[in-house]
């Protein structure tokens, strides 16, 4: 019965070639838009991911993305520091600035300033410099996106001079990160020097953010809860953190109402040329399907038929489609640097469960016409 419910998908190649252009559409829709919305999703947290070394974020109560930020006392380190299972605890200064270039043009930059002595929450993937070199005086690190686009063109090296709140700075190392949201250079420097590099807050408080470890054997959530009950601050893992980050832009942004939609059009698009060349396609064969009732063929073992010729053209349609959207995501970032593709097994389960649900409702529209076929209609006229 397998073969023969092959053999009759695929005798007509204009319908059979129609199905699996419908359900790739939709799985390329589906995978492609998901994976770019998990990529922006990865890059609103980029930056609490590429902060190496600690295990907690402490800040503002009412902080509640990593860009919204409210300042806390430069002297409420000593405060984290003296909480049982708290291994270190540094001041990490995180902010935006005007940086000029020598050329005279200004560029905005993302200012991060970590601690002066241990250097804790510093980039660890060092293209060009060295890190122990951030505490030279006047000493910047550059990320490697950030140079190309303040210096187009100029190939990576130390050396490079602009000014940040009419104080100079010298970049001495190159680093590889995480591309941001923004899409704006990001700027390391020593905490001490990054303060000085943004003009002075009207509130006099220059600490965004504390950078904590757990001692070893200490469960960082149960020290974060200790840290905030404590201080009465915030204290989230980095992994808490990166998730209420992620929270804020789905719940006050537009982004997944604009990726949902698309995804949503691409379903029924798919749904809609699936079922409808599916159906007909089943109408056209309905000879074929009284013949074989006549035979003997149970309705069982004709569902099952019509089911497998579903199954088939939904895993091709879905391997051509997820392998499209594969490709798209090797392809883009090569001609489109800030394009943002992430394509995680969860994707591939939503677009298989998509898929799934377009073939089962197409077979079982189909299915219909032929369980109320009566065999001797067939041989009629």
């Amino acid at each position: 019965m397998i073969w023969i419910a092959l053999k009759m998908l695929m005798g007509d190649k204009s319908k059979y070639f129609a199905i699996i252009f419908g359900v790739s559409f939709a799985c390329f829709l589906i995978a492609e838009q998901s994976s770019l919305f998990c990529g922006i999703m990865l890059r609103v947290t980029s930056q609490i991911r590429d902060t190496q070394g600690a295990d907690i974020w402490v800040m503002n109560i009412g902080v509640r993305y990593v860009d919204d930020l409210k300042a806390v006392s430069d002297n409420d380190v000593f405060r984290v520091r003296s909480v049982r299972g708290v291994a270190w605890a540094v001041n990490f200064y995180r902010g935006s600035a005007q940086a000029q270039l020598a050329n005279g043009t200004y560029q905005g930059v993302i200012l991060m300033g970590v601690d002066d002595s241990s250097l804790a929450g510093a980039p660890v993937h060092m293209l060009v410099g060295k890190l122990g070199d951030l505490q030279i005086a006047d000493a910047i690190l550059v990320d490697e996106a950030g140079f190309h686009q303040m210096w187009p063109g100029e190939p990576l090296r130390t050396g490079k001079v602009l000014e940040m709140n009419q104080r100079r700075a010298v970049v001495v190392g190159i680093f590889r990160s995480s591309q941001t949201f923004m899409t704006q250079p990001v700027i390391y420097s020593r905490w001490s020097q990054a303060t000085m590099f943004v003009p002075p807050p009207p509130t006099g408080r220059l600490t965004p953010f504390i950078l904590a470890k757990a001692q070893a054997g200490t469960d960082a959530k149960e020290l974060a809860r200790r840290i905030a009950a404590q201080t009465g601050l915030k204290a989230l893992t980095n992994q808490e953190f990166s998730q209420l980050t992620m929270n804020y832009y789905l719940q006050h942004t537009s982004i997944p109402l604009n990726f949902g939609t698309t995804v949503v059009l691409a379903f029924l698009v798919g749904a809609a040329i699936a079922g409808q060349t599916f159906y007909l396609f089943t109408v056209e064969n309905l000879r074929q399907f009284g013949t074989l009732k006549a035979m003997g063929l149970t309705n069982q073992r004709v569902v099952a038929m019509i089911l497998i010729q579903g199954l088939v053209v939904g895993g091709i349609g879905y391997g051509v489609g997820v392998g499209l959207a594969t490709l798209y995501g090797i392809v883009a970032p090569l001609a489109m640097p800030l394009a943002a593709f992430f394509l995680p097994w969860q994707v591939l389960a939503l677009t298989a469960a998509a898929t799934s649900f377009i073939v089962v409702m197409a077979s079982l529209l189909s299915v219909r016409r032929v369980l109320v076929l009566e065999p001797a209609s067939v041989f009629q006229s």
